[in-house]
């Protein structure tokens, strides 16, 4: 059973339906129920002219038989069915439980390319993306493997980019971050790789900006103008 609320906004405001599938405990039954989760977000200052529905995606960790590609394929049909301006993947696709059998990035991204926007499908790489391959013990590449699933996929990695895009005439501004945590700098110490001034800079109107990151350490920086 797939919970399906009311998604239309009154007036202006962004709306996200959040498949948000953080990490799971191998405690978790392999069928636990999929539940569709709307937000209606009303950032200060966002035009009353501009409605957006975006789907986010977040924490799939990719692995057998918890989040086999199958099950990725029917995320992506439900993601398609809530009709969403955009589609956001907010990182984690690599698989993220020791003692799993490995879903390789071609087929997760072959299970994600069914997703469909008219405004397009973006994506952000996560932490684990960096840290290591298809399951924990498998060596990272620097997120490399991942970045080739997705452009395989025909998602849009930002990485300290932005793209700006209009729905109706109404332009915003679509931000992303790459990972805060990408690098092992010691025992629970990370570099990142993000870099939100340069990012923002690039931002050449006054248009309202939307701001992808995996870790939610960075929005208290981020200024008023970013949703």
């Amino acid at each position: 059973m797939i919970t399906r609320r009311a998604l239309m906004s009154r007036g202006g405001g962004l709306l996200l339906a959040g498949a948000a599938l953080a990490s799971y405990s191998i405690v978790v039954e392999p069928n636990f129920l999929l539940d569709v989760t709307p937000y209606r977000v009303s950032p200060a200052g966002w035009p009353a002219n501009l409605s957006l529905r975006i789907v986010a995606i977040s924490d799939l960790h990719a692995c057998e038989p918890w989040m086999p590609a199958s099950r990725i394929a029917r995320i992506a049909d439900i993601a398609n069915a809530l009709a969403p301006d955009l589609i956001v993947l907010l990182g984690d696709f690599s698989g993220g439980v020791v003692f799993a059998s490995r879903v390789m990035p071609e087929q997760w991204a072959e299970a994600l390319s069914r997703l469909r926007a008219p405004l397009g499908v973006y994506a952000i790489l996560g932490n684990h993306d960096w840290w290591h391959g298809a399951l924990p013990q498998d060596p990272g590449d620097g997120g490399e493997s991942v970045r080739r699933a997705l452009r395989h996929m025909g998602a849009k990695l930002l990485e300290n980019d932005v793209r700006r895009l209009s729905k109706n005439g109404a332009p915003f501004w679509l931000a992303g971050l790459a990972d805060q945590m990408a690098i092992s700098a010691g025992p629970g110490h990370w570099r990142g790789q993000d870099d939100l001034p340069g990012t923002l800079a690039k931002i050449t109107d006054d248009a309202p900006a939307i701001l992808l990151a995996h870790e939610p350490f960075i929005f208290s920086r981020a200024p008023k103008r970013v949703g």
